[in-house]
């Protein structure tokens, strides 16, 4: 624990002069307030807004929406990179429909996801879903297709399976490589949900940092913003705790191998 702090503490220094520096430009004046409020104003009207019960009922709905999203991504994501990471045949199949979609921004189809999902939740889950499942899918597979033959070849000797195969040697065997497509949609998932809810909505973090802007409330739009990242630093800060438990095996044996 206090080595954590030691290692941290410069940059927990770094982010405490950024933030006597943002008071004092706003306090002085180098900046104009009403485009830049003081720290201590936001701090004081994102407090007022938790105390309210508002942010916390929009964080919550965005918080919704992105884990179902990303779940669905992460499910198919796994499953079906894992099929066409061992399947060659499969692999060819989804291919040319993959690498047609991928580049595929998420926002630009938005309009297509209105016009037959509506504007509700539906919408951006499937969203969500759509920007999350291609960075899984494709580490996935390059994660089964990274599992040394070596290993398939002792599991089906001894007479493993093919459901066992995957869930006892290929899955994790290729957990690394998974759980960085994992980590990667954490990030799209924030931006979609985000972007989804200031296009189409009328709830969630995304609406209220749109309509804050909207009605000159600047202060409001800061202390939206900061939620916003305080909540992706602890879903990171969450997601590597898990990575930390589930691939503790993993780290341990990069740590011990030569470099």
């Amino acid at each position: 624990m206090v080595s954590a702090i030691r290692r941290r503490a410069p940059g927990l220094l770094l982010l405490g002069l950024l933030a006597l520096a943002w008071e004092g430009a706003s306090q002085v004046r180098l900046v104009d307030p009403f485009f830049l409020p003081s720290l201590s104003k936001v701090m004081a009207r994102l407090l007022a807004q938790l105390a309210d019960g508002r942010l916390v009922i929009a964080v919550g709905s965005s918080l919704l929406r992105g884990v179902v999203g990303y779940a669905l991504a992460a499910s198919l994501g796994v499953v079906l990179g894992a099929i066409a990471g061992r399947h060659v045949s499969l692999y060819y199949l989804i291919e040319p429909l993959v690498e047609l979609l991928r580049p595929l921004p998420a926002p630009a189809i938005l309009p297509v996801a209105i016009l037959f999902l509506g504007i509700d939740s539906a919408m951006k889950v499937f969203v969500i879903a759509f920007a999350c499942f291609f960075p899984i899918l494709l580490n996935t597979i390059e994660g089964v297709r990274g599992v040394p033959p070596a290993l398939i070849e002792t599991a089906l000797n001894l007479g493993v399976g093919r459901f066992r195969l995957f869930t006892g040697v290929l899955l994790p065997a290729a957990s690394p490589a998974i759980f960085t497509g994992l980590r990667v949609a954490i990030s799209l998932m924030l931006i979609l949900v985000v972007v989804s809810e200031m296009v189409a909505g009328n709830s969630g973090i995304g609406f209220l940092i749109l309509d804050a802007e909207r009605s000159f409330r600047v202060a409001d739009m800061y202390a939206y913003i900061a939620t916003l990242a305080a909540l992706g630093y602890l879903l990171n800060r969450a997601f590597i705790a898990v990575d930390q438990r589930v691939l503790g095996w993993y780290h341990r044996m990069n740590r011990l191998a030569p470099r």
